[in-house]
């Protein structure tokens, strides 16, 4: 009869113990996830040219994405694809610091990606100068840098594609942030802080941050594109003239605005939290359906790791194991080839190379680990 109550105890415990463990784990089946990782590196492999660049001679902003999200997942510098990729990139160097295709106007978009392509390659120091010339560069490219922008201007502290006197968006004044954060700037860098000013006033958010109609005809809490040029936001107008808010911009303004310092206490980040709780979903861009899917899919997983938030509550007090759900989501829609493409071709996400990016760097953050335990 001991015997038996100490083998009942026994079992009792084990099945806690594995439990526990469970408990314990967030995300998506390691084994399953570096398949996945693998056919996406893969498919990459195929799809280089043989000078090194993807999709196009012409354009190193693709380039550099690919070459960031193949070493984000652990392709090691070194790699040959990696850096005959690099060697061509670098071919791009302006004498002005960025790198970018003098045939095109995207020198911010351009020069930020290969910089965050850089930095993830520079294990050895090797890429430093290029990391500073660079950053350098897109430095002289914000809003009110020169004094010459008011912090009224709507367009203060902005970044956009690289165009001379182009208006700033959002998409691109986060690329320019993540390349700033690469190449080595704090919280309180002047233009991080300066980009502070323009990020509140992308948020449907009305505050002492953000005084413009448009924050107070929506005032959800969500992003837009830009507030600049009369505004504009790919979701569209609401009935009343505001601009809808939508996912993809929503979360890259929430990352950005915890990078630049915002606690999450900040009424700013509070709100854009609650619209996430809202409109928390892995199997489509928030207000946008399908077009730009994957852009979205990144963001989501960046943001949310940044965060360091294991679950997300919805609009219904369901908690969610995001990485676990991303995941999933984009194991089932990888193509047979390894890549991801969005048939829903909008922001050239019906490109494969670009499209496997995007679905490679949501990966690395979708990486399963250890759960914090509640307090």
């Amino acid at each position: 009869m001991l015997a038996k109550r100490f083998w009942i105890s026994a079992l009792t415990v084990s099945l806690c113990w594995n439990a526990c463990v469970q408990a314990q784990t967030v995300g998506p089946k390691a084994e399953d996830l570096a398949k996945s990782r693998e056919k996406a590196i893969n498919f990459l492999r195929t799809s280089q040219a043989a000078d090194g660049h993807w999709t196009s001679p012409d354009v190193p902003g693709i380039c550099g994405l690919v070459v960031y999200s193949m070493v984000l997942n652990g392709v090691p510098a070194s790699d040959p694809a990696v850096e005959k990729a690099l060697k061509q990139m670098l071919k791009f160097t302006q004498p002005d610091g960025g790198i970018y295709s003098p045939k095109g106007q995207n020198g911010n978009y351009e020069t930020s990606l290969c910089v965050m392509a850089l930095h993830e390659a520079n294990k050895d120091g090797k890429y430093n100068d290029n990391i500073k010339q660079a950053d350098a560069y897109l430095r002289k490219l914000q809003w009110g840098v020169d004094g010459k922008v008011d912090a009224s201007d709507v367009k203060y502290g902005g970044a956009g594609y690289g165009r001379s006197g182009d208006r700033p968006d959002l998409s691109n004044t986060y690329y320019f942030l993540e390349a700033l954060e690469a190449a080595g700037a704090k919280k309180d860098d002047p233009a991080i802080q300066r980009a502070v000013v323009f990020l509140s006033r992308c948020q449907n958010l009305e505050t002492e941050h953000n005084t413009l109609k448009f924050s107070t005809l929506v005032n959800d809490g969500g992003f837009i594109y830009t507030p600049a040029g009369g505004g504009n936001s790919a979701a569209g107008n609401t009935p009343n003239g505001g601009l809808r808010s939508y996912g993809s911009m929503t979360y890259a303004g929430l990352k950005s605005m915890v990078h630049a310092g915002l606690k999450p206490d900040d009424l700013r980040v509070k709100a854009a939290m609650e619209w996430i709780t809202k409109f928390y979903t892995v199997e489509e861009n928030p207000g946008m359906g399908q077009q730009g899917v994957l852009y979205y899919s990144q963001m989501f997983a960046k943001t949310l790791s940044t965060m360091d938030l294991d679950t997300v509550k919805d609009a219904q007090g369901k908690s969610h194991d995001w990485r676990k759900e991303l995941g999933e989501q984009l194991m089932k829609t990888q193509q047979e080839n390894g890549s991801w493409v969005n048939k829903t071709d909008r922001w050239f996400e019906g490109n494969p190379d670009l499209g496997t990016a995007f679905g490679l760097i949501s990966l690395k953050y979708c990486e399963p680990k250890a759960a914090k335990a509640k307090e």
